[in-house]
């Protein structure tokens, strides 16, 4: 690793290694390069976790600008080899149109672990059709780059995989399209957007595509549906229902013990957070951020729980991720 151990990698870091090394046309090529890759930062990152080089926010941060990179090199794959089929998809001014991929979940929170699903939402800006000689219409396109995507990073080779791709946060989940334009997605959170899409949406964040357009969707529409200006008392029942459902389903999967998943683990810790950032993010800017590190001390600087409540959260929730990333550092 040339001395790469001793030093840290930046988002920059990692953009720099795609550009450089991620030119393979060949897919079989690609595949083989992206997980060799895959491997080395993943041995690099845990590494210097274990001997103490990096503390937790290190960690977290470059577990993430990695799954940040690999995606975007992974989505340029994708559209180089549709656009030399059925030519670029453009918008009425003759702009190219963007390929929006947003993260959720930790990857959106920018605090990914190291062997988690990433959960992946695609967008794009309008319908129309391709310029090229085989003209497909823009949602077409994008659905087979979205799951173009998927396949390159998700499907198991010699070398392994890159990330296991969840898109079932997508609106309508299975049933909907891969990819969906901006207005639709709109559409979508005005009539149907559920309460526990707002709790999803919370860590929305683009991870490849997001200019110019996602900047408006995200103003006038998404942070709209998460964060209501005025006290949402109708949020209650729903995140009693929230809370139920998951302990029915630590129940029945016998998961008391789990780090993650069990009484007083990692999610319960990120349930807390999350639901104040559902009921009081709108009047309070400061809780409007995808980062459960940014926001859990917002708690107790916005008087929402005792100081030395928050000081016991804090301290749990670094240790057990702490301990979630040593255990999948062994497992894998």
């Amino acid at each position: 690793l040339a001395g790469a151990l001793h030093s840290r990698r930046s988002a920059a870091d990692f953009a720099a290694i795609a550009a450089a090394e991620g030119t393979h046309t060949d897919e079989a090529t690609f595949q083989e390069w992206i997980r060799r890759w895959r491997r080395r930062e993943m041995v690099r990152i845990a590494w210097r976790d274990l001997a103490g080089w990096a503390d937790l926010e290190e960690t977290l941060t470059e577990l993430s600008a990695f799954a940040d990179a690999a995606i975007d090199v992974a989505c340029r794959f994708a559209k180089a080899g549709l656009t030399e089929r059925f030519g670029t998809p453009r918008g009425p001014d003759g702009a190219e149109q963007p390929f929006v991929v947003v993260g959720m979940g930790k990857l959106g929170g920018g605090e990914l672990n190291f062997s988690s699903d990433i959960d992946l939402v695609f967008l794009f800006a309008e319908h129309g059709e391709t310029a090229g000689p085989r003209p497909l219409h823009h949602e077409e396109y994008f659905v087979r780059a979205g799951k173009r995507v998927a396949q390159l990073l998700g499907t198991p080779t010699d070398a392994g995989f890159v990330y296991r791709v969840d898109l079932r946060l997508r609106p309508f989940g299975d049933s909907g399209p891969v990819a969906v334009s901006f207005g639709a997605m709109e559409e979508y959170l005005q009539q149907h957007g559920r309460d526990w899409e707002r709790y999803a949406y919370v860590k929305a964040r683009p991870v490849h595509g997001a200019e110019p357009g996602f900047d408006g969707l995200y103003r006038d529409a998404l942070r709209p549906f998460v964060y209501r200006r005025y006290l949402d008392f109708s949020v209650f029942e729903s995140l009693r229902a929230m809370k139920e459902l998951i302990a029915r389903e630590v129940e029945r999967r016998e998961l008391q013990q789990n780090v993650k998943l069990g009484p007083g683990g990692i999610r319960e810790i990120e349930f807390i957070v999350q639901a104040f950032q559902l009921l009081r993010g709108g009047s309070t800017p400061r809780l409007q951020t995808r980062s459960l590190l940014e926001a859990l001390p917002q708690l107790a600087g916005q008087k929402l729980l005792p100081a030395e409540t928050v000081t016991d959260l804090f301290a749990a929730y670094r240790f057990l991720r702490r301990v979630e990333n040593r255990l999948q550092e062994w497992n894998d």
